[in-house]
């Protein structure tokens, strides 16, 4: 028991084992769908989806598993709901990188966060981006996904003359609709695992409809499969450029309003929060997420983050490292179920990404609306995501609003050196792109 409570911070007589281990069976199931989605959109850029699959469970389970013995917190951590779209749509397809760039982007990242994190920079990021910004973040990335849903399930198309537009209703969008629906309905009713239901039970609806495939000679349980073909697959030819500091720098700056953001909301939860509003072990957990998006990034996975579906976890009662070893564990027993996993079709992921986006939208509440010097570049940097299908473009469209806002309001005293520096990275990429 001692070793327990100096390695997890988990004491009985206070945690009962009861409560921590349904805590973290209810984050698993919570969050699991993760599974099925993270395979499914980079398998987009054409890496294979079985790797994929091994490496999304590996990632999850040593990130997960690091931050129940470094930060001895509820939390659990995966492969990032927005960092896997930019991954597949943003790099590989808008910005034509091979997914072996990408990966190698993922690992020059994963090493930066590493440093930053360890010298206390990602706090001081942070602080130099103005509140409102890193709400509009969030929200755009939430309406983002859920415009991939949408058009995973083939209902928003392509439309000549007006981008996109309603799509036929085929066995696929008709899935889509149904998986959509469901998660939305189970959601509403607060069942825990909502969206790993609604995948299941869509994935099922499809066989029928003839969407979900079931292979010749299938069985529900094999070994796990190969890592080959996507670990340390690294391409850095063609990366030192504009276009590839602008990535980083966006992706560092995502993922740190990310993880930074659900860090604080899910420790609200746990009520572990001082009275100065500082969080314990708060860097042990970013340290986490540091080592799980670099060694992600080895196995062949996106950009690992602390997951907001933890907080149906603390719900049960979750509040030690227990909790998160229990989802860690449970990640590493999965690698043994990729059949299932592999088995659901895109479509049937559809419900999860949109519902995911929905949960997401929450900060846009946050924005000051009745400022228009706020209001503006927040607005432009959610719609410019979706529009211009790039998380990239968003967040620089958005910080260049500001700074150029602020200057015309005579507001420069606003303004920090950081901005100012990433606004003239922004321009030189667009001129020189």
């Amino acid at each position: 028991m001692k070793f327990l409570e100096k390695a997890l911070g988990f004491r009985p007589t206070v945690n009962p084992w009861r409560t921590e281990l349904i805590a973290g069976a209810t984050t698993f199931l919570t969050m699991s769908y993760i599974l099925a989605v993270n395979p499914a959109v980079l398998a987009t850029t054409g890496m294979d989806k079985g790797a994929l699959f091994t490496a999304t469970a590996l990632a999850s389970a040593i990130a997960t598993l690091l931050l129940a013995f470094m930060a001895k917190l509820p939390f659990a951590q995966a492969p990032s709901m927005g960092l896997n779209a930019f991954f597949a749509f943003t790099l590989c397809q808008a910005m034509n990188y091979t997914w072996q760039q990408s990966l190698a982007i993922m690992l020059i990242e994963g090493i930066i966060f590493l440093l930053i994190t360890f010298f206390n920079i990602r706090e001081m990021i942070l602080d130099a981006i103005p509140q409102n910004l890193r709400y509009a973040i969030s929200g755009g990335i939430g309406m983002f996904i859920a415009f991939i849903g949408l058009k995973n399930a083939e209902i928003i198309v392509p439309k000549e003359g007006t981008f996109v537009g309603l799509g036929e209703f085929t066995p696929i969008s008709i899935l889509g609709i149904i998986a959509i629906m469901l998660s939305g309905i189970l959601m509403a009713k607060q069942i825990k695992g909502a969206l790993f239901y609604g995948i299941i039970i869509a994935t099922a609806v499809g066989i029928p409809m003839g969407v979900t495939i079931i292979p010749d000679g299938w069985i529900p349980v094999s070994a796990p499969h190969s890592l080959a073909p996507t670990f340390c697959q690294f391409d850095f030819n063609g990366l030192i450029n504009y276009n590839t500091l602008l990535v980083v720098i966006s992706l560092l700056i995502v993922n740190i309003f990310d993880t930074v953001g659900t860090l604080v909301g899910l420790a609200q939860k746990t009520g572990i929060v001082r009275p100065d509003g500082s969080i314990p072990r708060v860097k042990e957990a970013m340290m986490s997420d540091a080592v799980g998006t670099t060694c992600g990034a080895f196995l062949g996975s996106s950009t690992i983050t602390t997951y907001i579906e933890s907080a149906s976890g603390i719900a049960e009662g979750g509040r030690t490292g227990m909790t998160s070893f229990v989802v860690g564990v449970l990640f590493l027993f999965a690698l043994l179920l990729s059949p299932i996993f592999l088995l659901i079709p895109a479509a049937a992921t559809s419900g999860a990404l949109v519902l995911v986006g929905v949960l997401m939208l929450d900060s846009v509440k946050k924005i000051d609306l009745g400022n228009v010097a706020e209001a503006f570049p927040a607005f432009i940097t959610m719609i410019t995501m979706v529009l211009c299908y790039s998380i990239a473009d968003g967040i620089c469209l958005g910080i260049l609003s500001y700074v150029i806002l602020k200057l015309c309001l005579g507001k420069w005293k606003e303004l920090n050196w950081t901005l100012i520096v990433l606004s003239v990275i922004f321009i030189l990429n667009f001129i020189y792109a």
